[in-house]
């Protein structure tokens, strides 16, 4: 379409900050109307955008490519809506696994979606986009026709919504210790997962000189651990050993992964390392959250969890452009040495979290 590199980073800046602003506000409107009707305005967002994006793309329109991405941005509240809504309806045993069904589900949705894009980009550029919009609006109708809303739910009682008390915005919810350690948790681990993003292709290709097809094994293989641990190991893990020390595991992990990657000269030397990378994020992300949901106040939950998702789209707009200044400007390591930074900083906040909540 004409536009430069920079225009490629403002275009990933445009849906992040959007993101960034949108995301604890629609949490804070799912506390409020619901979380059922959040998440059906946001898929039906992202279908209208993915739309537009499908025909900015067909007839090299970039400001419609722009507008199409602001709108995905701004309506991108159902990840946050739907962690709510499960919170909603599970004790604090059955919330980490939980989530981590929810994150199972996104490394499903990294496995088949790359495989699905590149079959489908053989019959033009503007396909997959079109065919994601067609996705979303599957999830729209099947939200619509089968999915409750859990925000007035108590056990197993509904509740009125006229009847249900108005909540109030509680900026003291940010505050506890546990949702603190949520928030600047996200921001770490997901300064990992950019770093990655970016630089492991690079990395790849200089010295492997491997193209987009075996790069996108890599990520898959990467998305494929995340959905053995998320969705099959995460809820005995928690039960176990508790989510502050599969915060501190998981870290530990990202921080092995990354500084091994850096250090990758072969292909299953390469492999073994984005494998350890993949546990990571695996095992801190639903945990953090479910210790931020556990923490904050039921009238508050979608707003808390709003905001620790914009935590980690504040760490998706910065790491890009963080890792590219690394790789090109000190080394091709540096952004994985900068992504095992942030991570064993993520482990010592988790380990200050373990020492502050134990019994004196």
């Amino acid at each position: 379409m004409g536009g430069s590199a920079e225009t490629v980073g403002l275009l990933f800046a445009c849906f992040a900050g959007t993101q960034l602003i949108a995301t604890p506000v629609l949490g804070r409107l799912s506390d409020r109307v619901g979380r059922r009707p959040v998440i059906l305005v946001s898929l039906a967002g992202n279908a209208l955008s993915m739309v537009g994006f499908a025909l900015a793309t067909k007839l090299m329109l970039l400001p419609v490519l722009f507008f199409s991405r602001i709108i995905a941005g701004a309506t991108a509240g159902n990840i946050s809506a739907c962690n709510a809504a499960v919170s909603d309806v599970t004790s604090e045993q059955e919330r980490a696994p939980a989530m981590g069904k929810i994150g199972a589900g996104l490394n499903l949705g990294l496995i088949c979606g790359p495989i699905m894009a590149s079959t489908l980009s053989a019959l033009g550029v503007w396909v997959p986009p079109l065919a994601a919009a067609a996705l979303a609006l599957a999830a729209f109708t099947i939200a619509l026709v089968f999915m409750p809303e859990t925000r007035y739910l108590r056990g197993s009682t509904a509740v009125a919504a006229d009847a249900a008390p108005k909540p109030k915005l509680r900026l003291g919810a940010l505050t506890d210790s546990a949702t603190l350690a949520g928030l600047v948790g996200y921001f770490l681990i997901f300064l990992v997962i950019t770093n990655m993003q970016v630089a492991l292709a690079l990395l790849a290709k200089l010295r492997l000189g491997w193209g987009a097809t075996q790069v996108g094994w890599l990520f898959a293989t990467y998305a494929a651990v995340g959905f053995i641990v998320q969705g099959l190991l995460i809820g005995r893990l928690v039960a176990l050993f508790g989510e502050i020390r599969l915060v501190v595991v998981g870290a530990v992990c990202a921080a092995g992964g990354m500084l091994l990657i850096g250090e990758a000269h072969t292909p299953l030397a390469l492999l073994g390392a984005v494998s350890l990378l993949g546990v990571g994020p695996s095992l801190t992300l639903p945990s953090l959250t479910s210790l931020a949901s556990k923490s904050a106040p039921p009238d508050s939950r979608g707003f808390v969890l709003g905001v620790l998702q914009s935590s980690g789209t504040l760490a998706r707009t910065f790491g890009p452009l963080l890792s590219g200044i690394l790789f090109h400007r000190v080394a091709p390591r540096a952004p994985f040495v900068g992504g095992a930074i942030a991570a064993l900083m993520c482990c010592a906040l988790a380990g200050a979290l373990k020492s502050s909540r134990q019994p004196a």
